[in-house]
């Protein structure tokens, strides 16, 4: 039994999705930033990295947060299956951009491009930096526990 600290956790290969997702968001909003829209054809770059933006990547850090090993309810498997876990962020992903849309449509700088990004970048690294936490407590409290008599 090796509890590990947080910083050497994010640094095993089971950490690989929180660096995957920041570094996707982090180079999308790069990307909307430096390319513009008349910028043929890396326009089409653009465009499949704020879909992925946009419809996945808050909802995959949202439920990553939520459920970063074990699911609460009885199912077949204490696991999200991928599909699952992709199913749900999609949806979760058409929740939470809405939202954070009409939060910004209330602030003074409205809704524009360069604050829908920093929002939605911000969210996403917040809900996986958030995730990677409860994940890597997760594993701390799998490794001190007794294994369940059944």
């Amino acid at each position: 039994m090796t509890v590990q600290k947080l910083t050497g956790y994010v640094k095993t290969e089971q950490a690989l999705w929180y660096w995957a997702t920041v570094a996707i968001a982090t180079f999308t909003a790069a990307v909307v930033f430096t390319i513009s829209e008349d910028f043929y054809p890396w326009v089409y770059l653009r465009y499949v990295l704020g879909a992925v933006f946009v419809l996945f990547l808050p909802g995959y850090a949202f439920i990553k947060a939520l459920f970063p090993t074990q699911v609460p309810i009885k199912l077949p498997t204490e696991n999200l299956d991928t599909i699952e876990r992709i199913a749900l962020s999609l949806g979760m992903s058409l929740a939470l951009v809405p939202i954070a849309g009409l939060l910004l449509n209330y602030t003074p700088w409205g809704i524009r491009l360069t604050p829908i990004v920093l929002s939605l970048l911000a969210l996403t690294v917040v809900f996986s930096t958030a995730a990677i936490v409860r994940e890597h407590e997760d594993k701390i409290r799998a490794e001190t526990q007794p294994p369940k008599r059944e």
